[in-house]
């Protein structure tokens, strides 16, 4: 499956407590909406199926319309937006450039390491992009005790980690990341699942136990929005991997927590960034509201898998024509054609480990991302004013994951 994103948000430096929205990025009702009711979905969805595969319809939700589109939305942040290209050309050439030539030397060398190697990026991707989120929330809320970081990355690791160790000490599984074999067979981990469960559990119950603390010693409001990432993250990627087994139940799980919350940044970002430059594509395509933004990403993402369905895969000839039986591409065509067709989602999971980053932020950014002006120490940019803050003082500048956060993994 596609992607889902990167390293998605940087690691922002931790603001006042009451700067930002009660420690939200966009409001409480909102927030919860977006990362919660987003999580509840999938795993209604993942109870009530009985399993086996995708059907056409939900993959042309989930997939076409979550995982694919949300992978395009990046658009909005990069390449529609003529100021950023002017600002960092040789970023914006080289990735999708070096991309492609690494794909195709990777697809060269077999068509399994390309997707091996495009498979594991998208985990990295994803994984992160679930650190990111966290950090978000715990800059929102002014939570600068290095305890706190630690603890936090390393309760998500290992929600995301433990799941992926079971896989791979597991094989094999009725659901693969993209095409079978993606992931290394490695039944000899399987020694490790029971004690590294045994650590994972531990993590659990010393998060819980700090967040206890804050609460009832240092006084300090609960951060409800990390608490319900860092919850969701721990039940979605055990009920897609480790409960269940069978491709839609995977697949819910999977795109939806990472396609959605993605999007709605975005969508977020590029309200903002409309209103800085009123006369750019952004801004004429936000004009007409979500719906443009939703129907310019879902347009690109249905061209996008077309595309694979008629040149590559010739498995849907129910929603894209052709037939089941097309010869296919020799091996030379299909390693010049495969690495360009999966540019968006290569050049997303590099992108989104830059973009989000503190020393990208502008004023834009750190308002979409919940921050408001003298909250942060960071830069001035058009649009601001006078000084308008971003987050851009002390702390740290990692990247989550993209690629997304897309699924398909670091949106």
């Amino acid at each position: 499956m596609a992607s889902a994103e990167p390293d998605l948000l940087g690691a922002l430096p931790a603001g006042p407590r009451g700067a930002a929205r009660g420690a939200f990025m966009w409001g409480r009702g909102l927030d919860l909406a977006v990362f919660g009711g987003s999580a509840a979905v999938a795993l209604a969805l993942a109870a009530l199926s009985t399993g086996g595969a995708l059907p056409t319809w939900g993959f042309l939700l989930f997939v076409v319309g979550v995982d694919v589109a949300h992978v395009h939305t990046t658009l909005f942040r990069t390449y529609l937006d003529p100021e950023e290209l002017r600002r960092h050309p040789a970023l914006y050439a080289g990735v999708p450039l070096a991309c492609y030539a690494g794909g195709v030397a990777l697809h060269l060398a077999s068509e399994l390491t390309f997707w091996r190697a495009l498979a594991y990026a998208a985990v990295i991707h994803f994984v992160r992009q679930q650190i990111g989120w966290v950090a978000i929330y715990r800059a929102l809320a002014g939570e600068r005790s290095r305890v706190d970081r630690l603890l936090d990355d390393a309760l998500v690791y290992a929600a995301t980690g433990w799941p992926l160790l079971y896989w791979h000490a597991n094989p094999p599984r009725a659901f693969q990341w993209f095409v079978e074999g993606d992931f290394v067979s490695a039944p000899w981990l399987a020694a490790a699942v029971g004690p590294l469960g045994a650590l994972y559990a531990a993590l659990a119950v010393a998060y819980v136990a700090r967040a206890i603390q804050r609460a009832c010693v240092d006084r300090a409001p609960q951060n409800l929005g990390k608490h319900v990432v860092v919850a969701t993250t721990a039940a979605t990627w055990y009920a897609g991997i480790v409960a269940t087994d069978s491709d839609f139940q995977f697949t819910v799980t999977n795109v939806i927590v990472h396609g959605v919350p993605y999007m709605a940044l975005v969508f977020a970002y590029a309200r903002e960034r409309a209103r800085e430059a009123k006369r750019s594509l952004i801004a004429r395509v936000l004009a007409s509201g979500l719906l443009a933004f939703l129907g310019v990403a879902l347009a690109l993402a249905f061209v996008e898998e077309m595309l694979w369905d008629r040149l590559v895969w010739h498995d849907r000839p129910e929603l894209f024509g052709g037939a089941v039986d097309e010869p296919l591409l020799g091996p030379r065509a299909r390693a010049l054609l495969v690495p360009l067709l999966a540019l968006p989602q290569a050049t997303h999971y590099l992108l989104d480990a830059v973009v989000w980053r503190r020393r990208h932020t502008r004023p834009a950014q750190a308002r979409a991302l919940g921050f408001r002006p003298g909250s942060l120490d960071g830069v001035e940019g058009e649009g601001s004013g006078r000084g308008e803050r971003g987050p851009g003082g002390a702390g740290d500048e990692r990247a989550t994951g993209a690629g997304a956060p897309s699924a398909s993994g670091e949106a």
